[in-house]
């Protein structure tokens, strides 16, 4: 299912363990670019309401750390005897 731009869907979770895990989980596209949604059901003054958090999803490439560039240097290299 291809999703619309500046739409999203949110599921119930499931598999919450914690108070702190969001109670709807989905996601969003806002101007081209997907994004997480959360959701948590939470108790107002004047009745029940859903709290919300948008995170960007991001690739997987970009999720792994990233390399020290290598400044071409090797101090373990050397002659000293010790």
């Amino acid at each position: 299912m291809e999703q619309r731009d500046n739409s999203g869907v949110l599921f119930k979770n499931d598999k919450k363990e914690t108070g702190n895990q969001p109670d709807y989980k989905g996601n969003i596209t806002v101007d081209g670019k997907p994004y997480w949604l959360s959701a948590w059901v939470k108790e107002g003054k004047t009745g029940k309401f859903m709290g919300l958090a948008v995170s960007p999803k991001e690739e997987a490439n970009t999720t792994a750390p990233k390399s020290k560039p290598s400044s071409g240097f090797d101090d373990m290299d050397d002659d000293i005897p010790f």
